[in-house]
């Protein structure tokens, strides 16, 4: 028998918030910025790599809606590289983030996220 390659390949779910806990602990522990149209809230995480979680209200439309933002948001965060490693990050959708396009998305996510960095380097 052929002996097969056992080496692990990332996942596209290795980088998820899966847990309620996890997403209640950065609600209360992390630090939060914000744009017109998202939050962000990081902690640092003991975690060599990063988790990402995305938080759309039932207020932003009916599931299939949620969805496409919720695909857009992660489409974003990936091309662009915006998540660092040892990092936990929830991004949070306001009213009416649903509605943008997907450059206004990613226009507001690339500044939210160097908004971050350049609050944590003034500490």
């Amino acid at each position: 028998m052929e002996e097969k390659n056992c080496q692990h390949k990332e996942k596209k779910s290795d980088h998820r918030l899966k847990k309620n806990k996890q997403f209640n602990y950065i609600f209360r522990k992390g630090d939060r910025v914000h744009t017109k149209n998202f939050n962000l809230y990081v902690v640092k995480s003991k975690y060599k790599t990063y988790k990402i979680g995305y938080s759309i209200s039932k207020k932003e439309g009916k599931a299939n809606k949620r969805n496409l933002l919720r695909r857009r948001l992660k489409e974003v965060v990936r091309l662009n590289n915006l998540a660092k490693d040892n990092y936990n990050y929830i991004l949070q959708a306001k009213n009416c983030a649903s509605n943008l396009s997907y450059s206004e998305i990613e226009n507001q996510l690339v500044m939210l996220f160097r908004k971050y960095d350049t609050d944590k380097k003034s500490i």
